[in-house]
């Protein structure tokens, strides 16, 4: 028995084990059987602290040696020079002034690698932990949060994407229930949610009744978990728009001095905003910054310093206001990007596309600040130890989130899939 098992993977197990509670025990006991066998301990490291994410996306690769990975004196490093931060003994870009008074905050991965250095190849393995494949769609860490924790908010969304690429996961092979929210540009919000001046909100209430009436008789016929799904869908878009807290969504509701600070530009309102839906109980908001694919001119056209300036400005900012809410202690904030840029300057005065090193950072929400994780080889070459795959990024994300690393969700095609594939937590940093 125990050789035919091994020879068995998880969904085919899992099945040949159902089918034997059924002929042994009964059916009437498959249910206590199943929670038998999901019960089994967990060798997950301990975490849990956070409730809440914030996932800032650097689209186009972020360049380490010019942010967090600095060189001196390398003849990789070029032009970027380093600053002291607030934590003895480290140094980040010159570029980053406000994240160096906060670094104590700031828990910064310099061994991150990946496989692949195509940009829609590399944000989906980031963003899900898995290669894309063409018989299904993996889910963001947004939704798994919800189908692992449930809604902290009855009305607002649990999960929102801030500027995200159309390309992007979503809730994968979850129900629609689970899908996020876009907003192409937080400063204005979320729109469309009037109803036009000719429809009065006694008129839209019978619409809505009639368009009841019209599934019902659908629902009915088709009791399926998905037409419930779709059903719970629209059911909560209904009552996003009679709710009082759609006010969390409008950025005019800050001080204009406050939106200064963040930048007048979509990465820093984009921050603004998940602080604003941080404060409501959102469960999860992604914010994605791109213009970071720099091959050429980074030094001589300011691109680079301008765009890693904005960074700072918004993220910083976030930091500061999310501690003195007493919030940043229960929201993890996740800074990261496809792949690294190659460390040697090619020769229209760019970096291109390097998987072998790159960095990331985790903040807030029981992690460890005030340190650099692992390293890369003294060019920035390589990873040299401690080596971080997107996988274990994302185990360590779920881990501080208290999400199950081993507990098995299926597909509608029955294949099994975890929140993290078989990413390893680093729990030096939880």
């Amino acid at each position: 028995m125990r050789d035919l098992l091994s020879k068995l993977d998880g969904l085919q197990r899992r099945q040949f084990l159902e089918y034997a509670a059924k002929s042994a025990l009964g059916v009437s006991v498959l249910p206590m059987f199943n929670n038998i066998l999901e019960a089994a301990p967990s060798s997950q490291p301990k975490g849990g602290k956070a409730k809440r994410l914030i996932y800032l996306y650097m689209a186009g690769a972020m360049s380490h040696l010019d942010t967090f990975d600095l060189k001196p004196g390398h003849k990789n490093q070029g032009e970027t020079k380093g600053i002291k931060t607030n934590v003895p003994g480290m140094q980040i870009s010159e570029f980053l002034p406000t994240l160096a008074e906060v670094f104590d905050k700031m828990a910064v991965i310099n061994s991150m690698h990946t496989e692949t250095g195509a940009h829609e190849q590399g944000e989906y393995i980031m963003r899900t932990s898995y290669k894309e494949i063409a018989s299904t769609r993996h889910p963001s860490m947004g939704p798994w949060i919800q189908k692992f924790k449930g809604r902290l908010n009855k009305n607002l969304p649990d999960t929102v994407l801030i500027s995200a690429p159309a390309r992007h996961p979503n809730a994968g092979f979850l129900d629609p229930s689970y899908s996020p929210l876009p907003i192409g540009d937080p400063n204005r919000g979320l729109e469309n949610t009037q109803s036009p001046t000719y429809l009065s909100e006694n008129s839209f209430e019978k619409r809505i009744d009639l368009i009841n009436k019209f599934d019902k008789k659908f629902q009915n016929k088709f009791k399926t978990k998905e037409v419930l799904a779709y059903t719970d869908f629209y059911s909560q878009a209904t009552s996003l728009l009679s709710s009082d807290e759609l006010k969390a969504f409008d950025l005019n509701e800050e001080k204009a001095e406050d939106r200064d600070k963040y930048g007048r530009n979509s990465f820093g309102q984009g921050c603004m905003l998940a602080r604003r839906l941080m404060e409501n109980n959102v469960r999860c908001v992604e914010v994605t910054f791109g213009g970071w694919d720099m091959h050429r001119d980074i030094y001589d056209d300011g691109i680079l310093p301008s765009r890693a300036g904005m960074l700072d400005m918004a993220l910083g900012n976030l930091l500061k206001d999310l501690s003195d809410r007493g919030l940043l202690d229960e929201t993890i904030i996740v800074l990261t990007t496809e792949f690294g840029r190659t460390p040697v300057i090619n020769q229209n005065g760019g970096r291109d596309h390097h998987p072998g090193a790159f960095s990331a950072a985790l903040m807030g929400g029981g992690i460890k600040g005030g340190q650099f994780y692992g390293k890369s080889d003294a060019g920035g070459q390589s990873v040299d130890s401690d080596g971080v795959l997107p996988a274990d990024l994302n185990a360590t994300i779920a881990t501080a989130l208290g999400l199950p690393l081993d507990k098995e969700i299926f597909s509608s095609d029955g294949r099994p899939f975890k929140v993290a594939h078989d990413g390893k937590a680093i729990t030096k940093l939880l």
